[in-house]
């Protein structure tokens, strides 16, 4: 009996101690946000919670080429008045994982107010509120006080990277168009956005017609950086190294990320704006060539996939398209993962291991799994996976997209990807319908990626080469050598050398092979 009593005591004694590791273990680590007494009014977004190891920094932020893992925290935040305060649980909605779990060590943080919920697309930007930059030195989590940050400064509006010329300003002309169908769909009025570079001699030559260059951008880009890109095209068509032509540079940001101007069940009909709405508008005010072979398509990144599928949905209207490092073209490689293969996966291989999503040249920067999870983390809207949902996925009871993919597991949904298959895949749609839109797209498709594309895009591209030729689609792929999707247009020493080349095959396709001989 007596044995038994000590046994008995000595297994509660147990439990309690185990109880209180697991307590101690699973304790939530809170940091203390607070909106600065000088702002002017209460404040609404997500408060972001960014931290590193190290000392120094200037700003803490989320970079996937940073060499050093960024942890980060989140919590949304309504009316929080002056001088008030917010505890953000570090261990509830974060990446790579919670606060608590952290070694000792010196770190930074730096608490930022993402009072627009555009960070997931562009980061930091106008009217963000942000904390300074506070040293967590010799810091055990959950050991003493935890930082208490002040929102203290408003970022500022973000200057052009480089001032434009009097001639330049006088050649970039804003659109601002409302869309009926676009209109239609959302129940209120929709705009449609977009700078108009009008060439060198324009205003002189009453008489001329132009060719005509629809440009978009790619992800992250804005408005106002469609006007810098179009002026530095501008300098390039005056210093005689680009043909003259009119170039349309349209803005495909959207509060989902990027619209990519095609027609979608969540982001509307975009591609039927542009082309039976915009266009028109813009052709009856500009001297453009209205025929389809003096209009033109040119983009990067996921422009560089919005003007492809323009080419490949509207064969009839434009003449071609110059796509660079487009986004995904063929679903059997998509950033590296075949969505059709059984049991795929967007985050691991069939062995274990993880898919790459950033990388340079031979070094994996980032998975597409970390990518996915920090997406989560920094807001619902404007993520690039997210954003791939919002333009291929059927609408969900909930009125949002279908997701492709499972975000806590990767496990992709075969039901979605078979729709983005009927209506996304350029591989699939140009060989199921070639009999319809072969005649008016044969050697129209041009495409330009480095083999060392940064986000693995040359996967796909060389898949869709392969289709094309099998359909002998006269489409012309260039995969240039060891350059990446940051330094792909890059001739000699000029960083945007391609342009010229892009420029010259246009200008002879609008002239009947004519080449252009520049100045």
């Amino acid at each position: 009996m007596h044995r038994c009593r000590i046994a008995a005591l000595y297994a509660l004694v147990s439990w309690f101690a185990c109880a209180a590791a697991t307590a101690q273990s699973s304790a939530h680590l809170f940091f203390r946000v607070t909106l600065g007494q000088q702002a002017p009014a209460a404040a609404s977004g997500r408060i972001l919670i960014f931290l590193t190891e190290g000392s120094g920094a200037t700003a803490v932020d989320d970079d996937p080429f940073s060499p050093k893992p960024v942890y980060a925290a989140a919590k949304e935040v309504t009316q929080l008045k002056p001088g008030g305060s917010v505890e953000v649980d570090t261990d509830d909605l974060v990446y790579p994982h919670g606060f608590s779990t952290l070694k000792p060590g010196n770190y930074q943080v730096q608490a930022v107010l993402d009072t627009r919920h555009t960070y997931d697309y562009s980061g930091r930007g106008e009217g963000d509120l942000i904390s300074k930059v506070v040293a967590l030195t010799d810091w055990t989590p959950g050991k003493g006080s935890e930082p208490s940050l002040t929102l203290t400064e408003a970022v500022a509006e973000r200057a052009p990277r480089t001032p434009l010329t009097a001639e330049q300003e006088h050649a970039a002309h804003l659109e601002d168009f409302v869309s009926p169908v676009l209109s239609r769909f959302f129940g209120t009025p929709v705009h449609m956005r977009a700078w108009v570079i009008l060439p060198p001699g324009y205003q002189a030559n009453q008489k001329e017609r132009y060719l005509s260059v629809y440009w978009t951008h790619g992800f992250t880009a804005t408005l106002a950086s469609c006007k810098q890109s179009g002026a530095a095209i501008y300098k390039r068509m005056a210093e005689g190294k680009m043909p003259p032509m009119i170039w349309v540079m349209l803005d495909e940001s959207w509060a989902t990320g990027t619209h990519e101007f095609t027609n979608s069940a969540n982001n509307g009909p975009w591609g039927s704006a542009l082309t039976a709405e915009f266009m028109p508008y813009l052709e009856a005010k500009y001297r453009m060539d209205s025929t389809v072979h003096g209009r033109f398509l040119q983009g990067h990144s996921s422009g560089g996939w919005a003007t492809l599928q323009l080419q490949v949905n509207y064969p009839g209207i434009f003449g071609g398209t110059w796509s660079t490092s487009p986004d995904p073209s063929d679903f059997h490689d998509f950033t590296g993962v075949d969505l059709y293969a059984p049991h795929a996966n967007m985050y691991h291989r069939p062995d274990g291991t993880p898919y790459p999503l950033v990388r340079d040249h031979d070094k994996v920067l980032g998975t597409a799994e970390g990518f996915a999870k920090m997406e989560r983390v920094l807001g619902e809207y404007g993520g690039q996976f997210g954003s791939f949902d919002w333009v291929f996925s059927p609408r969900g009871a909930d009125g949002r997209p279908l997701p492709m993919f499972n975000r806590d597991t990767g496990d992709v949904d075969p039901q979605v990807v078979a729709y983005w298959r009927d209506h996304y895949d350029l591989a699939h749609k140009v060989t199921t319908e070639w009999s319809v839109r072969g005649p008016a797209l044969r050697g129209k498709i041009h495409v330009f990626v480095g083999t060392a594309d940064t986000f693995y895009l040359d996967g796909a591209a060389h898949k869709f080469d392969a289709v094309l030729r099998s359909l002998n689609a006269d489409a012309h792929f260039t995969f240039i050598e060891n350059r990446t999707h940051f330094d792909l247009y890059k001739v000699g020493d000029d960083r945007a050398g391609l342009l010229d080349r892009i420029g010259a095959e246009m200008w002879a396709a609008g002239h009947n092979g004519q080449q252009w001989k520049g100045k």
